[in-house]
């Protein structure tokens, strides 16, 4: 397994800062917040995305996803439709020039009924996946807001069915809605493209903690990674598409800093934070 650390974390820091602390922490992956507030967004022009590309190569460091916030299942007009397929496209685009194998969307889908939301997210994700394939990239819908769980994650992946777009789970989403993680991760596992990880004390009160000092259960989620999800307790289904976890798959500590101004810096939590993910994959051996 490897490690990558979101951007949110350090908002704003700028590119060679952040490399620093992934070297420094022994993370081999960072998730860049695309947004214009950070370094790294979709205007920026084709030298500044070479250069940044340069910068994470020379520190041997992988540009693990482009984390955007198009929402796929939120209501829209024509105008409205326009905006979101350039808004992918551009995503896309995006991750392709830095070499980055993933980008982040949301559901958004709010109160709108679920069969309505299910078939314009499935329909807008179909719509920019051969862009996606074309060059060499996977769109992941998180486990988020409207479709938190994996469950509902799998509702609208399933009517896609494109090996180009896929999941991404957030673990506190699932939790949230309820869900058991050997049920999210057998809802998700065809579709699967990494897993962000990250702490808080309880549903009501989500300012970022150090990974462990949390209500979250870390050690069940990582548990059933790399596994048949064969104890879940709602359907499997079929090994389809393309499962990246396992051997090799990443895990992303998502610090929502950016949120919660008050919670403590990131930078002097990543190594613990690395650690004891380290720990729960290697199970009671480790300790």
């Amino acid at each position: 397994m490897r490690y990558a650390f979101s951007t949110l974390g350090v908002p704003g820091m700028p590119v060679p800062e952040v490399l620093r602390l992934a070297t420094g922490a022994g993370y081999q992956g960072v998730e860049l917040r695309a947004h214009p507030e950070e370094p790294v967004h979709p205007l920026l022009g084709a030298r500044e995305r070479a250069a940044v590309r340069g910068q994470f190569a020379d520190a041997g460091v992988e540009i693990l996803a482009v984390a955007g916030y198009a929402q796929v299942a939120a209501a829209r007009d024509a105008a409205g439709e326009e905006e979101l397929a350039q808004e992918l496209a551009e995503l896309v685009r995006l991750a392709a020039d830095l070499g980055a194998p993933y980008v982040r969307v949301f559901p958004g889908g709010g109160d709108r009924p679920a069969a309505e939301a299910d078939a314009d997210a499935a329909r807008r994700l179909a719509a920019v996946a051969p862009l996606a394939a074309e060059r060499g990239v996977r769109v992941l819908m998180e486990t988020h807001d409207s479709h938190g769980t994996g469950a509902a994650a799998a509702r609208v992946l399933g009517l896609v069915g494109h090996r180009r777009v896929g999941a991404l789970w957030d673990v506190l989403h699932s939790w949230l809605g309820g869900e058991e993680p050997v049920d999210t991760h057998a809802a998700l596992a065809p579709h699967l493209g990494y897993v962000q990880v990250k702490d808080v004390a309880s549903a009501e009160d989500r300012t970022p903690l150090p990974l462990g000092a949390g209500a979250l259960p870390l050690a069940t989620a990582l548990g059933t990674l790399g596994r048949e999800p064969a104890d879940a307790h709602g359907p499997v289904p079929a090994p389809e598409g393309t499962y990246d976890q396992g051997a090799g798959g990443w895990l992303c500590w998502e610090y929502e800093k950016r949120w919660y101004p008050e919670a403590a810096d990131l930078p002097a939590l990543l190594a613990p934070g690395r650690a004891y993910l380290q720990r729960l994959l290697e199970g009671p051996a480790a300790s």
